[in-house]
């Protein structure tokens, strides 16, 4: 079995998404506290880069994901579209 490398930075503690085709930590980033839950970045006709991690928020060990995304206007997209299950 493969262990994950994980990243800490400031606020997070991230696991990479085997998915992910850039393993960059974007400057615009969304936590949504769904740990579980499939989140298909491919569909959101995002028009930038972005990752996906999953995360743990050091402020508070709240679990859940970090989409990271390289454009403001993506952040607001996948905002707008982001519908919890």
């Amino acid at each position: 079995m493969a262990s994950a490398q994980g990243i800490t930075t400031d606020d997070y503690k991230l696991f990479p998404s085997p998915r992910n085709r850039h393993r960059t930590i974007f400057l615009h980033q969304v936590f949504v506290p769904y740990p579980y839950m499939l989140i298909d970045l491919e569909g959101y006709n995002l028009k930038g880069r972005f990752s996906l991690f999953a995360a743990c928020r050091l402020s508070d060990n709240k679990m859940g994901q970090l989409v990271t995304l390289e454009t403001p206007a993506d952040e607001a997209t996948f905002r707008a579209k982001f519908v919890p299950d």
